[in-house]
């Protein structure tokens, strides 16, 4: 294959390296020396509300930052033509400008309020033109000049009802008679929690200088608007001539949404041109911010041709997610929801130059230049960022980091369009034989498969016919599970031959009369069967008396059934109405459906061969995607043409058109304007009862008894209909049960987080996760004993309730539920929980109570030479060892839960005798917190500490020490047990708490870990290194 040579030899890794170190010396260069230029040092500050310039001369080239202390009345707005009353005086305090006035807490502690800033400006020459630039206020105000309002700036009251807040620059120039200038401003802020008052200097100074830095601003942001435009201009002429890609896309939408951050943020040019209040102007920059962060990180990726990954999904779910609440939340919670644009922001700043590093690693062509592009990129977010939120520095907008960036992305896109292009003129020829070759290899295929499907399916017809009265129950439904599959398989290889044979334009149409109402009617009864288990209702308005159509029979059913079947596959509930009309003499006919729909990328493809719908949306796979391309093309031989209508989330309408039969022509002419269709209507949906409530006066009496508050079940119900949820409430009465419905498997998965469940009711047919998938989800944390499932399905197939207990259900009730039935299995799946729970208890106090032999032999050992050596150590030990017995056997072992001085009672007791037959040997260390207050499981801490003792410390001669500690977080109590003991090798470790091995060593360890993640949601984490020692930990929620 002759493909295109690079146009130039790759680079060495030395030289990678020093072009990068010049280019950060660059980029640093530019950066200082724009600053220096911009930046005069020495200026005079404000001090006590004054700003003396007598001494300083004022040009045309420079303006004065007026910063420092200002003057302050907070809480009031003072009358400027009034000289200052007594409570004005009491209210006078002098704040830093720029900064919040909240940052004193003396004036105000809180960002919200209002208030007046004065400052007296003394000057030399009171016949110079004056001018003032006010860049940003949070978030209204009023500027008096010497008494004189010279503007407002939204609405500034004492009031957050009447309060109309607005930001953006503002420059105002000015006379004054005097050589002392009064600046008041009467500033509120009812919307920005971060400051109030000014969160940038005031520019003060001629009005040329004035007037001079805020051209320069404004003009750097439209010269980088400007080359972002050239760029989006040719991005979108390559694609219009044929270089396709996706990146060239995202490239397109990330420089749209940097031209409104440009435009939008800073001097906020946008909002000067088209006026829109604070709220949307806020709201468009933080989106279009996201949208920046967003599509240059999927256009970087994709320019190495990486697949999207589930990262890559996520984080367009949280931008998307992230967007539409900043887009219809309140103004209130904008304020808070901003601030997470930060952590999307970090997203390109640190995942760009990463990603364009591991391409030149991987010595992908062009890397080198992406990375030089997001570097210079983060560079801009990074220092950029740093230096606008900050207080350091005034100064204009600085354009050159993004305009280096787009250089290096142009550069890329010159070097790699012309190579594409060459490859792809290459490869024109062979992918065109290679595509006949795959038409020729599929209906090859096709063939060949027909003729021994077709005779299994007979086969097996035969046998369920002739051998009806011999077969069991189980071998009939086999045999009609085989006979269905090779039916769903026949109508696959029939499209895979359509496809072949309209792409040879092989397909003959037999053209004839027909009833549209018969032939839909039929194809309707054969889709029947897809909607169990769907709130969906299959609804058929085409009249008995519409006019007969001119179309091939056979073919017209595989375009209704294709199209009907493609609308149940993408509908979760809603109905499915088939509907005709006849406009000009043409019969048009429509399905409607109130599924998922699509967007206009899915709608561009979804009419050739192999495209299907979006994944995201419909949560499944299934088919090859020709149907509806065999659709568009059977609809276009007949005359005829075939769209599509939708939105995301509001359905979709396919409609094609047919000729209508010459004799019906002929009759609509003469009934023009008199004809009318009654439609009859024909619902297909399942009118059975979804709940059957019978229930006896026994049963009743049972199920309704009161139980003990903290004894009640704790179920979880997950439905995405809240109907279904309402009736399995009804069922579940809070005498007996403690329950929680939820409408998302989602959810569930969070609720089992928070403390112990003992059964999780599921339906199977839901949106995005099915109950297959969330029992697979708790199986994968929890054993099929530890937490039931139990999952309600309207499918009765053996394929679909064998799909349940694979994913790991541990029963599962039939639509319409019987009451009896469903009582029956809520009440043996939860005493099997509470079954394997008390088995675990009994297991654990068993455990301790097996006390071995040698302990006890060797404490007695150690209490008899105490007697004669040291009788008071004697009488300790023996006092601890009894209270050691006692407890081992308490009957609070058997409790669920036990206060932590219980256990420590224990262990307390158990040390000290260890330490007393072991000497220097042992050594424990204590960090406990005071007044820690926790209920844990019985004899867990004893028993990894028992472990860490016999099994770490002991087995070495210089023995060890033990530490316990207790870390007092916010919401838990991190228990931790460390040893320097002999330790465990890797494979050791990974056997300890592994339940598909026994051995008696670590059963212990097994029954602690099992207990604390059925209670607790999470349970041992053991790190260990052979010969470096243990350490042991868990974690106790605390009670709230």
């Amino acid at each position: 294959m002759n493909l295109l040579k690079p146009p130039v030899k790759t680079m060495s890794k030395k030289k990678m390296l020093l072009y990068f170190v010049l280019f950060v010396l660059l980029l640093l260069c530019f950066r200082l020396i724009w600053i220096s230029y911009r930046v005069e040092l020495g200026q005079p500050k404000v001090t006590q509300g004054v700003m003396d310039l007598q001494k300083w001369r004022l040009d045309d080239k420079r303006t004065i930052s007026l910063n420092g202390d200002w003057e302050f009345y907070p809480g009031i707005f003072i009358d400027p033509n009034e000289d200052k009353t007594e409570a004005a005086l009491s209210h006078n305090s002098f704040v830093k400008v720029p900064g919040s006035w909240h940052n004193d807490k003396n004036v105000m502690d809180s960002p919200y309020g209002y208030g007046t800033y004065r400052l007296k400006v003394l000057v030399k020459d009171s016949s110079i033109l004056y001018g003032i630039r006010i860049k940003n206020i949070n978030t209204s105000f009023r500027l008096y000049i010497n008494g004189e309002l010279l503007h407002e700036m939204g609405h500034p009251t004492e009031t957050k009802e009447l309060n109309k807040a607005a930001s953006i620059p503002y420059t105002a120039a000015f006379h004054t008679n005097s050589k002392e200038i009064d600046i008041m401003l009467h500033v509120s802020n009812f919307q920005a929690s971060e400051a109030g008052g000014f969160t940038n200097s005031i520019k003060f100074g001629t009005t040329s200088a004035v007037m001079k830095e805020k051209y320069l601003s404004e003009s750097m942001q439209l010269l980088v608007c400007f080359i972002i435009l050239l760029h989006l201009i040719y991005s979108c002429v390559i694609y219009i001539l044929g270089f396709r890609q996706i990146e060239i896309i995202y490239f397109a939408a990330a420089f749209i949404c940097t031209i409104v951050c440009v435009l939008s943020d800073d001097d906020k040019l946008l909002f000067t041109w088209i006026p829109i209040d604070f709220e949307w102007s806020s709201k468009i920059m933080i989106i279009a911010y996201v949208g920046v962060c967003f599509f240059l990180t999927l256009c970087y990726k994709a320019m190495f041709e990486t697949a999207k990954s589930k990262k890559d999904r996520l984080f367009a779910i949280i931008c998307s997610i992230y967007c539409v609440v900043i887009a219809v939340c309140s103004l209130d919670a904008f304020i808070y929801l901003r601030y997470f644009l930060l952590f999307v922001v970090l997203v390109p700043i640190l995942y760009v130059p990463l990603f364009a590093l591991r391409g030149i690693v991987q010595g992908k062509d062009g890397a080198f230049l992406i990375f030089l592009s997001g570097f210079a990129l983060s560079m801009n977010f990074t220092i950029g960022g740093i230096i606008k939120t900050s207080f350091w520095f005034d100064m204009p907008y600085y354009p050159f980091d993004l305009i280096i960036s787009l250089i290096c992305l142009a550069s890329y896109w010159i070097l790699k369009f012309f190579k594409v292009t060459y490859r792809a003129q290459t490869l024109t020829t062979k992918l065109t034989q290679a595509d006949k070759v795959k038409d020729d290899f599929l209906a090859n295929t096709s063939h060949e498969l027909r003729n021994p499907l077709h005779g299994m399916i007979n086969i097996a017809q035969n046998v369920l016919d002739e051998s009806k009265d011999r077969l069991e129950s189980q071998q009939k439904k086999d045999l009609k599970l085989i006979i269905t599959v090779g039916q769903r398989m026949s109508l696959l290889l029939n499209d895979l031959i359509d496809v072949t044979l309209l792409k040879e334009k092989a397909i003959r149409l037999n053209k004839q009369g027909l009833s549209l109402q018969a032939v839909a009617t039929g194809v309707l009864d054969m889709l029947r069967y897809l909607t169990e288990g769907k709130q969906v209702e299959l609804v058929m308005n085409v009249p008995a008396s519409f006019p007969r159509v001119m179309a091939d029979e056979n073919r017209l059913i595989q375009i209704l059934f294709n199209l009907i079947h493609n609308a149940i596959k993408y509908t979760h509930e809603g109905e499915i109405v088939l509907d005709a009309e006849i406009k000009q003499g043409i019969a048009f006919v429509h399905v409607k459906d109130s599924g998922v729909g699509m967007d206009e990328e899915t709608v561009q493809r979804i009419f050739q061969p192999y495209e299907q719908g979006d994944v995201g949306l419909t949560g499944s796979i299934s088919g090859l995607g020709l149907g509806l391309s065999i659709c568009k093309q059977l609809v276009e031989l007949h005359g005829g043409r075939l769209e599509v209508q939708t939105k995301v989330y509001q359905g979709s309408t396919f409609t094609f058109t047919l000729a209508l039969e010459h004799n019906e022509i002929n009759s609509l002419m003469l009934d023009q304007g008199n004809s009318s269709f009654e439609p009859a209507i024909s619902q297909t949906s399942n009118d059975n009862p979804m709940w059957d409530s019978s229930l006896n006066d026994e049963d009743e009496a049972w199920y309704r008894c009161e139980i003990a508050q903290e004894n009640r079940p704790r179920v979880i119900a997950v439905d995405d209909d809240p109907i279904n949820l309402k009736v399995i409430s009804n069922m579940l009465p809070s005498e007996r049960f403690n329950l929680t419905t939820v409408t998302k498997a989602e959810d569930a998965l969070k609720k089992l987080e928070d403390g112990e469940w003992d059964l999780v009711i599921s339906d199977v047919m839901m949106p995005n996760v099915s109950g297959f998938e969330l029992a697979k989800k708790i199986r994968s944390k929890f054993t099929i004993s530890e937490l039931p499932v139990l999952l309600v399905t309207a499918r009765t197939r053996p394929e679909d309730v064998y799909a349940g207990f694979i994913a790991g259900a541990n029963d599962y009730v039939m639509k319409p539920i019987s009451y009896v039935e469903f009582k029956s299995r809520v009440h043996a799946l939860i005493n099997l929980k509470q079954s394997v729970r008390e088995r675990m208890l009994m297991e654990a106090a068993w455990l301790h109570a097996q006390i071995q032999p040698h302990f006890l032999f060797n404490t007695l050992n150690s209490i008899a030479s105490l007697s004669d050596s040291d009788p008071t150590r004697m009488l300790r030990l023996l006092e601890e060892f009894g209270n050691y017995l006692r407890i081992s056997i308490s009957e609070k072992n058997l409790q669920r839960l036990v206060p932590l001085e219980h256990e420590l009672d224990l262990l307390r007791s158990y040390l000290y005798i260890e330490q007393e037959r072991f000497g220097d040997r042992l050594v424990v260390e204590w960090e406990i917190p005071d007044n820690i207050s926790i209920w844990l499981p019985p004899l867990s801490i004893q028993t990894i500490v028992e472990n860490a003792v016999s099994h770490g410390i002991l087995p070495r001669s210089s023995g060890g020490t033990v530490k316990i500690t207790f870390k007092d977080e916010p919401k838990h109590i991190d228990v931790i047990i460390q040893d320097n003991g002999i330790g465990m090798s890797k494979e050791k470790l990974d056997k300890l708490l592994d339940d598909h091995t026994y051995h008696t060593k670590g059963i212990g360890l097994k029954n602690t870990d099992r207990r604390l993640n059925q209670i607790f949601g999470q349970g041992l984490k053991i790190v260990s290194r052979s010969g470096e020692g243990t350490s042991v930990s868990f974690r106790i929620p605390k009670m709230t």
